[in-house]
């Protein structure tokens, strides 16, 4: 892997896609997101991440060795912390019982944490370096958004995949901006985190879920400008 990373980092990026997305659907599929088999395999994939960064010295390139400092010009990231609650607005309900919801809870942790590694470090930065920051955000943004089509695979219905397409395309801008403004992937891996395990404590609620979505989009708008507004400076 790292010879890959070495000779083309998009091509070591889209290797880890494509490995991700195709083991979270199958085991999905055939286990569901409950299972400890989902969580293992999960916990695999993130262990694999973090030994290759940590073996290569890049926890500082790939912005997990800090906090941004000056959270204030981010407005201490406020309107992300506000929106990681959306999946709770409509009402608590567990989705599985006892220990299977322990795992499906830590699945969706490591979700968030293999995603952002994935998708905001290894594509991001590989980009980043050829195509420039206005490019590479919205490579990137719409192929977070563009990947949640899988979960037509996994058995889900049509209007809830494309709803949450639209979804994961303004998460996708506003924690690609996050990180490239910030230098840290953090709070982005903090936030999708909590988004996802969050909704293993929703309850099914059509009007709530699309209020949510219009509630993401409606601030990713006004806060992604923002961001990128800021001038770049250390934090």
């Amino acid at each position: 892997m790292y010879s890959l990373y070495k000779k083309n980092e998009i091509y070591f990026g889209l290797v880890w896609v494509i490995i991700y997305c195709t083991v979270s659907v199958f085991i999905r599929d055939k286990f569901g997101d409950q299972s400890i088999i989902m969580l293992i395999s999960l916990a695999l994939i993130a262990g694999a991440i973090g030994i290759f960064i940590k073996k290569h010295h890049l926890e500082e390139k790939y912005g997990l060795n800090k906090y941004p400092k000056n959270r204030a010009r981010y407005l201490y990231f406020i309107p992300v912390w506000v929106l990681t609650t959306g999946n709770l607005w409509g009402g608590l309900h567990l989705s599985y019982s006892g220990i299977y919801q322990v795992f499906s809870v830590l699945s969706m942790f490591l979700i968030g944490y293999n995603e952002e590694v994935i998708f905001r470090v290894f594509l991001f930065k590989a980009i980043l370096k050829k195509d420039g920051p206005a490019k590479s955000i919205t490579i990137v943004a719409i192929t977070f958004g563009m990947g949640h089509i899988i979960n037509l695979f996994a058995g889900q219905r049509d209007l809830e995949t494309i709803s949450q397409i639209f979804f994961a395309l303004a998460w996708g801008f506003m924690f690609t901006i996050i990180f490239y403004k910030s230098k840290s992937l953090l709070p982005c891996i903090f936030a999708h985190g909590m988004i996802d395990a969050f909704s293993k404590f929703s309850r099914n609620n059509q009007t709530f879920e699309g209020i949510y979505v219009i509630a993401t989009i409606f601030v990713a708008v006004f806060y992604c400008p923002y961001l990128l507004k800021l001038k770049d400076k250390k934090d």
